[in-house]
C-alpha cells in the first residue's frame, strides 16, 4: 500500500500542486499572499511539494531538505498559520484524489487510510517543529543583533560621550545599557556622559530607576551623567510619579546637553566672525 502512495503522488505532482495553490489563494491570508510575487509563490509552493515527496523516498535526504525549506519560508515571512493550513490542505487534496481514483480497489481504502495517516501525521509534526526551531533561532539572532546596536556609547567630543536610547527599556536591556555605559566611559576616558531618551516612548518608575542606577554607576567611575531629551509629557510623568532626579543633570534637548557638557569640561561653542 505504501508503494501505491509512493507511486501515485509523484505521478500527480503537477495536478496536486496546481489545486493546492488555488485553494491556498482562496482560503489563505490575503495580506500575506498579496505581498508575495506570483513567481516566488509558485517556486516556493513547488518546493513545498518536493519536501513532502522527499519523505516518501527514503533514499533522499529528507531532513536536510526540510531544514533548508524551513529556513527559506521563515526568511520569506511565511506565517506559521499559513504553513499549518498548507499542510492540512495538501493532506486533504492527496486524500481526496486517492480516495476517488479507480486505481485503488474499494476494499483497500481502509488500509490506505492507515498508511496515509502514518505518513502524514509525523510529517506534519516534523515540518512544524522545523519551522518553529528555525523561527526561534532567527528571532534569537535578531535579538542579539538588536541588543548590540541598542545601547552604543558614542564619543562626540573629547571627554564627552552620548548614549542614544530608542524603544522600551526592560530589565535585560537596562543591564546591557549599564555594561556598555561603564565600559564606554573607561574606554573613551569620558568625563561627561549624556543619556539621550528622546526615542524612549515611556518613562515609568522602573525606567527612571534604571537611569538613576546608571548615573550612580557613572559617578563611581569618575564621570558625570546627564539625562537629555526630556519631552514635556515625560517631565510631567516623572513629576506625577514622584521620581527624584536631583542627582542627575537634565535638559530638554541633546543640543542643550552638549552645551552644558562643554561648559563642565571648560569649553564652549564660539561663533566665528563672518560665519552665518
Amino acid at each position: 500500500m505504501y508503494n501505491f502512495l509512493l507511486e501515485y503522488i509523484p505521478n500527480h505532482k503537477d495536478e496536486i500542486l496546481t489545486e493546492w495553490m488555488e485553494r491556498m489563494k482562496q482560503n489563505g491570508d490575503e495580506r500575506f499572499i498579496n505581498v508575495v510575487s506570483d513567481q516566488v509563490y509558485v517556486n516556493t509552493s513547488s518546493e513545498f511539494v518536493d519536501v513532502i515527496l522527499s519523505r516518501l523516498d527514503t533514499s533522499e535526504n529528507y531532513n536536510e531538505k526540510l531544514s533548508e525549506f524551513a529556513e527559506k519560508i521563515v526568511r520569506l515571512g511565511w506565517p506559521l498559520t499559513f504553513v499549518t493550513s498548507g499542510l492540512s490542505t495538501m493532506g486533504k487534496i492527496i486524500f481526496d484524489k486517492i480516495n476517488e481514483t479507480t486505481d485503488l480497489p474499494k476494499e483497500k481504502h481502509s488500509e490506505y487510510f492507515l498508511v496515509y495517516d502514518k505518513w502524514m501525521t509525523p510529517m506534519y509534526n516534523e515540518i512544524i517543529s522545523a519551522y518553529t526551531a528555525t523561527w526561534e533561532r532567527t528571532v534569537s539572532l535578531q535579538k542579539i543583533a538588536l541588543q548590540e546596536l541598542s545601547a552604543p556609547l558614542i564619543p562626540v567630543f573629547e571627554k564627552i560621550s552620548v548614549m542614544p536610547l530608542v524603544g522600551t527599556i526592560d530589565t535585560e536591556r537596562a543591564k546591557l545599557i549599564m555594561e556598555n555605559l561603564l565600559n564606554g566611559v573607561v574606554k573613551h576616558r569620558a568625563e561627561v556622559v549624556l543619556i539621550d531618551i528622546t526615542g524612549v516612548p515611556v518613562v515609568d518608575t522602573m525606567v527612571a530607576h534604571h537611569i538613576i542606577q546608571a548615573a550612580d554607576a557613572v559617578r563611581l567611575v569618575g564621570a558625570k551623567c546627564m539625562l537629555v531629551g526630556i519631552r514635556p509629557e515625560i517631565a510631567q510623568t516623572i513629576v506625577n510619579l514622584g521620581i527624584n532626579l536631583n542627582q542627575v543633570i537634565t535638559t530638554s534637548t541633546l543640543r542643550k546637553g552638549i552645551e552644558q557638557a562643554l561648559e563642565i569640561t571648560n569649553r564652549k561653542i564660539v561663533k566665528l566672525e563672518g560665519s552665518l
